[in-house]
């Protein structure tokens, strides 16, 4: 009997582990870079590495798709200015999403899935909302701005992960999704604090509508900034080079 009860004490330790840790196909789609050259198609054009097979944890370039088995679920990864994306629709199929700011680009919601570099006017700085786990500034009620910094405050405070995991339908990720998928697109994102991200397309806030005349104010002040430079330069580069002419005396009278 004795043997039995720490028999069943090692299945539930170690059945807990399992929940307590981070799923393979989550850690991958936190940590894997996308968007890299794949390597098995390196003379093809549009070979970025930017779907995520859920069972295999691969990252795959669209080329690679044909070739890999249509059974398994496939999450497309988008990418706005260098930041990794993924569409809210999809992502809260495998996660709950809840609490994490989403960001609205050409009419679809998305989720970032890693924190970005920001400033220090873009950190916490009084009373305002900000991200639990990096300070971003947010909108309210948002306690995140991305996927790995919800996920990263509840490993830190003991929180088990299997309360936000869904159990998902892999035909909701199914090859057929990808077919006619046209690989790139142009979008703009802006920031919850009006920062620009990318110079071509459109995007707004959650609030916001999306539009694709959006320009950054900023990049106007910088804009505007160059050409006062150049022209108040050129202004004074002429006032310096220029000759004073001989001194003329007056006659004597």
């Amino acid at each position: 009997m004795v043997r039995d009860d720490e028999k069943r004490m090692m299945m539930m330790m170690e059945q807990e582990q399992e929940e307590e840790a981070v799923p393979a196909w989550l850690s991958k789609l936190m940590g894997e870079r996308f968007f890299g050259e794949c390597g098995a198609h390196q003379n093809l054009r549009k070979n970025d590495k930017n779907v995520l097979c859920l069972r295999c944890c691969l990252s795959l370039c669209p080329h690679c798709l044909p070739l890999h088995p249509h059974h398994h679920p496939l999450l497309q990864v988008r990418r706005y200015v260098y930041h990794d994306v993924v569409r809210l629709g999809d992502l809260e199929k495998l996660i709950d999403c809840s609490n994490i700011q989403p960001y609205t680009i050409n009419g679809a919601k998305v989720i970032f899935l890693n924190e970005r570099a920001q400033s220090r006017s873009s950190c916490r700085g009084g009373t305002g909302n900000s991200c639990c786990s990096c300070d971003r500034i947010l909108q309210d009620p948002f306690h995140f701005c991305s996927l790995s910094c919800k996920v990263d405050h509840m490993v830190y405070e003991g929180e088990r992960l299997s309360s936000i995991l869904h159990r998902f339908d892999e035909s909701d990720f199914s090859f057929s999704q990808f077919e006619g998928l046209r690989v790139d697109s142009s979008s703009e994102l802006v920031d919850e604090d009006n920062t620009q991200f990318a110079p071509n397309g459109s995007c707004s806030n959650t609030d916001a509508t999306a539009s694709n005349s959006v320009i950054s104010s900023e990049a106007n002040r910088n804009k505007n900034k160059t050409k006062t430079k150049s022209k108040s330069n050129g202004f004074f580069h002429s006032l310096g080079s220029r000759r004073k002419g001989a001194p003329h005396r007056a006659p004597f009278c």
